[in-house]
């Protein structure tokens, strides 16, 4: 996937949730428009906090500069530096948490918006903009993310469970049914002998 491809289909899951998150705070207003407010930056607090967007972070993204990125060195399997290169030990996507950090990243800071649009693509690439980024920020959210995963592996561990339970009430059922039908054919095997039994006698 290219990087204008992946920021737009970023942006468009970001306006995806805010009308998504428009029309709750719409349906939850009903005493005024101070109310609808008040829910709708709670509800984005709450999302900002989620994907690890703190006032920390913030302040800290405000500190890069152009040479911050254009100076940026990547470390060889062997532990000497590339510059500008892209070293086969990073990863060259970023995970669905990490796409929707960095947009709610760009959308929170004007100054990390300005300074990728000035770098890509004249100088970097789109991902490794956000290869450096992440690196340089991992201290602030690896937390956010970490906790991102293990809530996914505990909803996937969840559904795993409950299509386990599922398939085994069902194969319950069918042995059930299994049973029901052959006590059923059984029976009506026995009255079928019982009246051939009786038409011979």
């Amino acid at each position: 996937m290219d990087a204008y491809s992946w920021f737009r289909r970023g942006v468009s899951k970001l306006k995806k949730a805010s009308l998504s998150t428009s029309s709750v705070a719409g349906a939850a207003d009903g005493d005024g428009n101070n109310d609808n407010k008040s829910f709708k930056n709670k509800l984005q607090q709450e999302e900002e906090e989620l994907y690890g967007i703190t006032d920390q972070l913030i302040e800290f993204v405000k500190s890069f500069s152009f040479e911050t990125f254009k100076n940026f060195s990547f470390p060889d399997e062997d532990g000497s530096s590339c510059d500008g290169g892209i070293s086969g030990n990073v990863r060259a996507d970023l995970s669905d948490w990490q796409e929707k950090h960095a947009v709610l990243a760009l959308s929170r800071s004007k100054e990390l918006a300005q300074l990728r649009f000035r770098l890509c693509p004249r100088y970097l690439k789109e991902r490794q903009f956000w290869i450096i980024y992440f690196t340089l920020v991992k201290s602030y959210v690896a937390e956010y993310e970490l906790r991102a995963v293990r809530l996914a592996k505990l909803k996937q561990i969840r559904m795993e469970n409950e299509s386990v339970s599922n398939s085994s009430a069902c194969e319950v059922e069918m042995s059930e049914a299994k049973f029901t039908t052959s006590v059923e054919s059984s029976d009506s095997t026995e009255q079928n002998l019982h009246s051939i039994l009786k038409f011979k006698i």
